[in-house]
């Protein structure tokens, strides 16, 4: 490490898979600035002396990702209006010694539909969302600005879906995960929030049989890059978002707080993730 450098991390556990170092290296390569981004593996029990000791650490930010960003939320001295509405924080920063946040995973999410999808939100009215965990929150508000109206929220446990649903008002519809099929009558789009599908977990077990042709699928995992759910999506006809581009979008914001320059989300970068992900690359 530089000591004049400046330096950020992504704090997770585990850590190991995380792409940001990739993400952020190759900004600071193309943009011709000194600085460095590492991933941090923080236990729960660790996490917030880790992050009051930041800048001891030599780090003037970080991203934050599973288990810790309800955590991150709690320990902010500012947070944004996003994070304050979502309750969770993945992106951190100093203004002197004020420690900030935000959320930025739902400009990520309506970033990466809007490049994948054009015009997906056009006429958007039903919505299907599958999860009802800390990601299905930040999902909920992107459809509700892009213009749902009816967004069913399916989850295994009923009751989370019962409790997240009370905070998004009455177009977010808790439902139960066998009545699944029954709500994708004219849905517009359908999103998958939880991890199943991700390598190393158990496949999403979704018939979509009954699923409107037009319906846009799309999945926020993005490795593998066509889960179960897309490729079944594909097969029949239906347009599909991978969830690469909503990783790549929602890092955007950190890196211009960190190093001072507003990166941008390009073919070349999405291709070099894309090669690391298929294991093409190292």
């Amino acid at each position: 490490m530089n000591g004049t450098s400046k330096g950020a991390c992504v704090i997770g556990h585990p850590i190991a898979h995380s792409r940001s170092p990739m993400i952020h290296g190759y900004w600071l390569k193309q943009l011709g600035l000194e600085g460095h981004y590492n991933r941090e593996d923080i236990l729960p029990e660790n996490f917030a002396l880790f992050v009051r000791s930041l800048r001891e650490h030599g780090y003037v930010g970080c991203n934050v990702t599973l288990p810790h960003k309800e955590a991150a939320f709690q320990l902010l001295d500012r947070a944004s209006p996003r994070a304050q509405q979502l309750q969770v924080a993945n992106t951190l920063w100093f203004e002197g010694d004020v420690l900030c946040g935000d959320n930025t995973d739902v400009e990520g999410f309506v970033a990466n539909l809007d490049e994948r999808a054009p015009q997906w939100d056009k006429n958007l009215k039903k919505a299907v969302v599958l999860g009802a965990g800390g990601a299905a929150a930040s999902i909920i508000v992107g459809l509700q600005e892009r213009g749902a109206t009816d967004i069913r929220l399916v989850n295994r446990t009923y009751e989370k879906a019962e409790i997240l649903a009370k905070r998004f008002g009455t177009s977010v519809h808790p439902t139960r995960w066998t009545e699944l099929t029954d709500s994708f009558d004219d849905a517009d789009i359908l999103v998958n929030t939880t991890s199943l599908g991700m390598k190393g977990q158990a496949e999403l077990d979704v018939d979509l049989d009954l699923l409107p042709l037009k319906t846009l699928v799309t999945d926020i995992v993005y490795v593998p890059l066509e889960t179960g759910i897309l490729r079944q999506a594909k097969q029949r006809g239906n347009p599909i978002a991978d969830g690469l581009g909503m990783l790549l979008y929602q890092a955007v914001p950190g890196f211009e707080h960190w190093f001072g320059k507003r990166p941008k989300v390009t073919l070349e970068l999405r291709a070099l993730i894309e090669d690391n992900i298929k294991g093409l690359s190292a």
